[in-house]
């Protein structure tokens, strides 16, 4: 049974930085594609970041050069946030896909999903 289970968010300032994991289990082969999406409060959730099986990255424009997708040989993915904004406040969650043609980070192509670990930025 395929698990995703999201960690390492919290409360932090304006500027600050937090690091996300994500453990993936119960995949007899790796995932292809690991994601990071979100949802604040009366918002669709949208894509953060995406990485493949081969480390190419993705990323939503609004995180550009504050947030960096990574992961490990054991089917963790992790998302290191810095440079922290108040508007980057929502649940973050992490997600799988087969998808290979594409570096997307639309949720329509992810099919299994984490329960989201919340994080908050204060002004």
């Amino acid at each position: 049974q395929v698990k995703l289970v999201e960690s390492g968010g919290g409360s932090v300032q304006a500027g600050g930085s937090l690091r996300l994991s994500c453990a993936a289990s119960g995949y007899t082969i790796r995932p292809y594609r690991m994601g990071w999406f979100r949802q604040a409060p009366g918002k669709e959730r949208e894509g953060v970041a995406t990485i493949d099986r081969y480390d190419r990255t993705a990323y939503a424009d609004s995180v550009k050069g504050r947030f960096t997708i990574s992961q490990d040989n054991a089917n963790n993915a992790y998302l290191q946030m810095s440079s922290l904004k108040p508007e980057d406040t929502a649940m973050y969650y992490c997600a799988t896909s087969s998808v290979t043609w594409i570096a997307t980070l639309s949720r329509g192509n992810y099919n299994y999903w984490g329960q989201g670990t919340q994080v908050t930025v204060s002004s």
